[in-house]
């Protein structure tokens, strides 16, 4: 099967080909043929299974090969990375086309976006809350809309941005072709697409018995201990074939520790966060994406955002919030059909929260009492035996070595073998001709 197979036009398929992308997934064998009649869509499948171009082909076809000026397609997704990510494969599937893409989000300056808009772009990719922003200003229009589509709509709903999603809708024309995709579908979505889908089609792109996590994903779940997690990660990071490795953090100062920590441990490290430059963001997973970086700490601000093909771990420095959660950050690993490896730390605090996840998930795997020096690590993780989690030794502050004896006769008698200044003024007691009166016995007072 092949994406022309699917009555996808010549000039897209040969630009995903230049990509080496040949074959679709499943979530893009079932959704293509029906989006290309304009059939609304409800698309459901695990995270990494290649949704953006189950929607993103028939979007672009839909278009045409020379669509006039103006705004014809929006996209909205629930986070910066993600607009980013997306625009960047609409951009590779319009890339024999005249069709151009804008990316529409904060944390960036208003006049690039801007000017984008006025240039003509057709296909906006956008976050709820720049997007009506942008609206509010008279600056974007969504008057023309053909085409309406709802990115990790799950997200959307976790983050609180369905209020603003139906603020968009009620701009944009009721006579239009609507697709939704999410990896879970909670009550709420559900709803969300009765009131403004028509007639949709719910397609699931796994069987019903396969459970909500990926079969080519392996979990591993330790309870480790604080005073240990950097050396457990470390090691980890010394593993067999390891690749690319995200490793997720609860706060963003916790981010930025374990970064500092494995940069200091000498691994090529970065971290992701929302106490960074939206900038700084975007650099930091450049370089990741480019392999300038294979280790790349974030929060979960970031994790819908992820999609980076060749992702071999995911570790989770603390136990994600819920389920959803977890779906969302090992779903950056495992990816394109590849196979990967999620680790959990598991804190004492913690036990009943897990407790939750895996039985929402249906993972029956308790937490192993772990240490950075346990058997099992290494075995289960294919570590070398002997690794230790440090690639090069710590450029952090030492403690300075006591000074060598003073000289006879330099009138340092006891108390302070070390030189301390602290009993001292203008040098030391060496510098002082013989016989000089301590200054500390001038000092004193009488009670």
């Amino acid at each position: 099967m092949t994406f022309r197979d699917l009555g996808i036009d010549d000039d897209v398929a040969d630009a995903l080909a230049a990509r080496g992308i040949n074959e679709p997934f499943p979530i893009q064998e079932q959704t293509i043929p029906l989006a290309l009649t304009s059939q609304d869509i409800i698309g459901q499948a695990k995270t990494g299974t290649g949704k953006t171009f189950g929607f993103g082909l028939p979007l672009v076809q839909k278009l045409g090969l020379d669509p006039a000026p103006g705004v014809k397609a929006l996209i909205v997704v629930p986070t910066r990375e993600l607009a980013v990510q997306v625009t960047e494969d609409m951009e590779l599937a319009t890339s024999n086309r005249s069709t151009t893409v804008a990316a529409i989000y904060g944390g960036k300056s208003y006049e690039e976006q801007v000017d984008k808009i006025k240039a003509g772009a057709q296909i906006i990719v956008g976050t709820p809350g720049r997007l009506l922003d942008l609206a509010g200003q008279k600056l974007l229009s969504f008057a023309n809309v053909e085409v309406m589509v709802l990115d990790e709509a799950d997200r959307m709903l976790d983050l609180g941005f369905l209020p603003d999603v139906e603020k968009l809708f009620a701009q944009i024309p009721e006579k239009r072709h609507t697709m939704l995709f999410s990896a879970t579908m909670p009550g709420a979505i559900v709803a969300l697409a009765r009131r403004f889908m028509t007639k949709p089609i719910h397609i699931r792109a796994s069987e019903p018995d396969e459970g909500l996590t990926q079969a080519n994903i392996k979990h591993v779940i330790y309870r480790a201990h604080n005073l240990d997690k950097d050396e457990v990660v470390g090691r980890i990071l010394m593993a067999e074939g390891r690749g690319k490795t995200i490793v997720f953090t609860r706060t963003k100062r916790s981010a930025s520790k374990v970064t500092d920590e494995l940069i200091d441990r000498g691994f090529n490290a970065v971290a992701v966060h929302g106490d960074m430059s939206q900038e700084a963001r975007e650099r930091g997973m450049a370089a990741f994406k480019a392999g300038k970086k294979d280790v790349l700490i974030a929060t979960d601000v970031a994790a819908r955002g992820i999609d980076v093909d060749d992702v071999t771990h995911v570790i989770n420095y603390t136990v994600p919030e819920d389920d959803k959660a977890y779906l969302h950050r090992v779903g950056r690993t495992g990816r394109a059909g590849r196979t990967g490896i999620a680790v959990t730390f598991v804190d004492w605090d913690d036990l009943h929260k897990w407790a939750l996840i895996s039985r929402a998930l249906d993972l029956p795997l308790e937490p192993t009492e772990t240490y950075s020096s346990s058997p099992h690590l290494f075995s289960e993780l294919d570590i070398p035996e002997g690794s230790k989690g440090r690639l090069k030794a710590s450029s952090g502050p030492r403690v300075e070595k006591p000074a060598s004896r003073p000289a006879r006769g330099a009138g340092n008698s006891g108390g302070n073998p070390g030189g301390n200044p602290s009993n001292q003024s203008g040098g030391s007691m060496a510098d002082k001709p013989a016989g000089a009166p301590r200054e500390r016995s001038r000092r004193r007072t009488r009670n």
